[in-house]
C-alpha cells in the first residue's frame, strides 16, 4: 500500500492534489478540519469540497478531521501508515495577511508549528517520503515593490532592461523586508522545510506560490483574488480593490498546473529545494484586467470599489521566474491562462453561486 498524506485536502491545492494522486494509485489520506471557515466565514467553507471528494473517490480517500497544531494526534497518524507514506503535501495553511494581524498567535502557530509537527514526524517514521510545502512568494516581503517599475495604461510593468524583466527568480533577498505577519509565518514555515532538507537528507521543497487558482477554491474577500473576483461579477456582490491605481500586476498558476509540478518533484525528487512557482509570464494579469475579463465573460458590468489604501507588505508587480524549475524538470508545461483559469471558474461555479444567492 502506497499512501499520499495531503493536507488542507479540502481545499483548493489539497483537493486536485487528492484527486491526481488518488488517480496514480496512492492511497489518500487527508487531513482537513475545515479551519478556512473559522478563518473567512461560511461562504469559505470547504465541506462541499470534502463532500465530493468522499463521493467520488470511496475508498481511495480517507478523511482526518485533525488540526495540524495537534502534535499528538500527527504523530500518531504517521506512526499508523508509516514506512507506507510515499508522499507528503503540506497545502494547508491560513493564508491571509489581514487575518494574520488580527490574530498572530494563530497564524503563526497554524503555518509554522503546524509545518513543524508535520515535518518531525515525516522525519521519524518516512524520511525517504518527498515532502512537498506550498509556500508564498509573501516570503519576499515587499522587496519586489523597490524594482523599477513603469505605469502603463492598465498595469505597472517592469524596466525591460532590468534582469526580473523575465521575472522574479529565488535568489531575491527575503532580508530586509515588510512582509506582514502572514509572511513571517510563512518564511518560518519555508526555512524549516528547507533545512529539515538539508540536516536531515530528506527530500523537501518548497514551491513559492503567486496566485494559486481555479473552480474548487472557495475565494473570499481577503483570500482567492481570481475566484472571489469573477464570484463577485457574476453574482453583484461587492468587490473592493486596494490602491496601486488597480494596476498591480499578480500571476495566476491553476491548480492543475501546480500539481503537475508536484508530479514532476515526485517521480524525480531532490534534497531541499525553493522553486518560484507562478503563472510567470504566460499567466498573469492586473486587477484592471481581470475585471475586463470578467466582464466580457458574464456579459455582465462590473464596477469594484476603490480604495486609496493598499494592503501592508502587498505588491504592486509579481510576475514569476520559473526557470529553475523548467531546467530541473523539462517535462512540465503550464497549461492555463488568465483568460482560461476565469472561464473554468465561470463554468464549474455558476450554478452554485446562483443557488447561494436565491
Amino acid at each position: 500500500m502506497a499512501v499520499a498524506i495531503i493536507t488542507g485536502s479540502a481545499g483548493l491545492i489539497g483537493s486536485e492534489a487528492t484527486r491526481f494522486f488518488a488517480q496514480q494509485g496512492l492511497e489518500i489520506v487527508g487531513i482537513d478540519n475545515d479551519m478556512r471557515q473559522v478563518f473567512f466565514g461560511a461562504e469559505a467553507s470547504t465541506t462541499w469540497n470534502r463532500n465530493r471528494l468522499e463521493q467520488d473517490l470511496g475508498a481511495s480517500y480517507v478523511h482526518k478531521d485533525i488540526d495540524i497544531r495537534d502534535r499528538e494526534a500527527i504523530e500518531a497518524l504517521f506512526e499508523h501508515y508509516g514506512k507506507d507514506i510515499k508522499l507528503i503535501i503540506h497545502t494547508a495553511a491560513q493564508p491571509s495577511h489581514d487575518w494574520a494581524a488580527r490574530d498572530p498567535h494563530m497564524d503563526f502557530t497554524v503555518n509554522a508549528n503546524g509545518t513543524l509537527n508535520l515535518l518531525q514526524a515525516t522525519r521519524t517514521y518516512c524520511p525517504e517520503a518527498p515532502f512537498i510545502f506550498t509556500s508564498t512568494n509573501k516570503v519576499y516581503g515587499d522587496t519586489p515593490n523597490r524594482l523599477p517599475l513603469i505605469e502603463q495604461e492598465t498595469r505597472w510593468e517592469i524596466d525591460p532592461s532590468h534582469t526580473y524583466t523575465t521575472g522574479i527568480r529565488e535568489d531575491m533577498s527575503i532580508d530586509n523586508t515588510t512582509h506582514s505577519l502572514f509572511g513571517a509565518s510563512k518564511v518560518a514555515a519555508d526555512v524549516l522545510v528547507q533545512e529539515y532538507g538539508r540536516y536531515f537528507d530528506i527530500p523537501t521543497a518548497c514551491f513559492r506560490g503567486g496566485c494559486l487558482t481555479g473552480p474548487n477554491h472557495s475565494g473570499t474577500q481577503l483570500h482567492g483574488f481570481l475566484a472571489y473576483l469573477m464570484k463577485c461579477a457574476a453574482t453583484g456582490k461587492p468587490y473592493t480593490i486596494f490602491g496601486y491605481k488597480g494596476k498591480q500586476v499578480r500571476d495566476n498558476i491553476h491548480s492543475a498546473d501546480l500539481i503537475n509540478v508536484f508530479d514532476e518533484f515526485f517521480k524525480a525528487p531532490r534534497v531541499a529545494q525553493v522553486y518560484n512557482a507562478g503563472g510567470g509570464r504566460y499567466s498573469n494579469c492586473s486587477m484592471q484586467e481581470a475585471v475586463k475579463l470578467c466582464e466580457e465573460i458574464t456579459g455582465r458590468e462590473f464596477k469594484p470599489d476603490y480604495s486609496e489604501t493598499n494592503r501592508i507588505g502587498d505588491h504592486i508587480w509579481w510576475i514569476s521566474d520559473n526557470s529553475k524549475f523548467e531546467a530541473h524538470y523539462p517535462n512540465w508545461k503550464m497549461q492555463y491562462n488568465v483568460p482560461k483559469i476565469l472561464q473554468e471558474i465561470y463554468e464549474f461555479n455558476k450554478e452554485r453561486w446562483a443557488k447561494e444567492t436565491d
